[in-house]
């Protein structure tokens, strides 16, 4: 791996940084977990589309600027140096996006990736379900073929950005003889259909991040499987690979957080000096972040030479999840008692979102597949290991 970029790439940055100056807001957009937040996050997405930013990797003509998974990195470092807003639809464009590209058909990918690219669309989880967490083999949500239609019945919880989203994508039980990983089917359904029920659950923040969705005989067309019926396992772990791997969560991210970090250990220096062991858990998140970039661009490398995601996407997993959260722990030793305050406290002080970014980060080793999992597949699939 050649770790110089080229002029092509560096020409490619100046463009995006020069678009980005220019167009990312000068405010801060309210949370996309509020409705306010949503909709400006929304048009936030449709802006990016206007320059043709909403997903650099997707053909010119879906929408995107058919650029490598290189460019993408360099896209992803720059947007988050900017300051640009999170991007609402990140299921759509990191997860399902990719997935359609590898298994959809042209129809699929005419229908739903311009919608998804501007943000008119924008999609939610549907994987677990309550005993089907983690282990997503024990799905139990039904879809039963009758004609040219599937009638879906069951529950999907934990379903990220479905409180305000317009589609699911998800696995679905259609043959009733069949048990794990057999028999399940990936199919996309709008949310909005007869018989869908979506119930708000409550973040630490009491905000809505997340929430169930009930499929009460939902009446969804065969057009919208996605690889083939009873194949739903087998593409739902092309979307995790996306997931735990490479595109949810960009190096970027965790680069632009050890900056932070370094900036709030010299601002408070001479106490955070006090316990030798902050600024040693600060350097180690700095390396950490930067090793985690280099190992990104070796797997974008080799998919970009024809190779594939496989089970070593978890160890990704679990390196960026435990990243996220040391990094946060270290910001909260730094702040001290300060640390337990909002940003809009009086008292607060300049403490920024570190408290909020420490709460999601609890998150992190159990969404995209508990890091116990993760372990496992290690174990088994990488390592050659018996089941325990």
């Amino acid at each position: 791996m050649d770790l110089n970029y080229t002029q092509e790439q560096q020409a490619f940055r100046a463009e995006v940084r020069q678009w980005l100056e220019a167009n990312v807001p000068s405010e801060p957009l309210a949370s996309f977990d509020t409705a306010e937040g949503f909709a400006q996050h929304r048009e936030w997405e449709a802006k990016l589309n206007e320059g043709r930013w909403g997903m650099v990797t997707w053909p010119q003509e879906l929408g995107g600027r058919g650029c490598d998974l290189i460019q993408w990195l360099i896209f992803e470092e720059e947007y988050y140096r900017s300051g640009a807003p999170m991007r609402v639809n990140q299921n759509g464009i990191f997860l399902l996006g990719p997935t359609l590209m590898e298994y959809g058909t042209e129809a699929h990918k005419a229908r739903f990736l311009p919608k998804m690219a501007t943000g008119e669309e924008v999609w939610a989880q549907g994987w677990s379900e309550p005993g089907a967490g983690s282990d997503m083999a024990a799905i139990r949500s039904k879809a039963e073929r009758q004609g040219d239609h599937y009638i879906i019945n069951g529950q999907k919880t934990w379903s990220t950005r479905a409180v305000w989203a317009d589609w699911t994508f998800g696995i679905f039980r259609t043959d009733p003889d069949s048990s794990r990983h057999k028999g399940l089917t990936f199919i996309l359904v709008p949310l909005d259909a007869p018989g869908v029920t979506v119930q708000p659950i409550p973040q630490l923040d009491g905000l809505p991040g997340f929430a169930e969705i009930f499929f009460d005989n939902v009446k969804v067309p065969v057009e919208n499987v996605l690889g083939g019926e009873n194949n739903g396992w087998n593409v739902a772990m092309s979307t995790a690979g996306f997931e735990r791997g490479l595109m949810l969560r960009s190096p970027a991210r965790f680069q632009e957080t050890a900056r932070r970090l370094v900036e709030l250990y010299k601002a408070n220096q001479e106490s955070a000096d006090r316990d030798p062991a902050i600024g040693e858990a600060v350097m180690r998140a700095y390396l950490d972040a930067e090793a985690y970039t280099q190992s990104t661009y070796m797997t974008a490398s080799r998919l970009i030479k024809g190779g594939k995601i496989g089970p070593e996407s978890s160890t990704n997993k679990i390196f960026w999840s435990e990243l996220d959260q040391s990094m946060h722990q270290a910001a909260m030793s730094i702040l001290g008692a300060c640390a337990e305050l909002w940003p809009h406290a009086p008292a607060a002080q300049g403490v920024g979102k570190w408290l909020d970014g420490f709460l999601f980060a609890q998150a992190g080793p159990i969404y995209a597949g508990t890091n116990e999992i993760q372990r496992n597949i290690i174990a088994e699939r990488m390592l050659g290991m018996p089941r325990a």
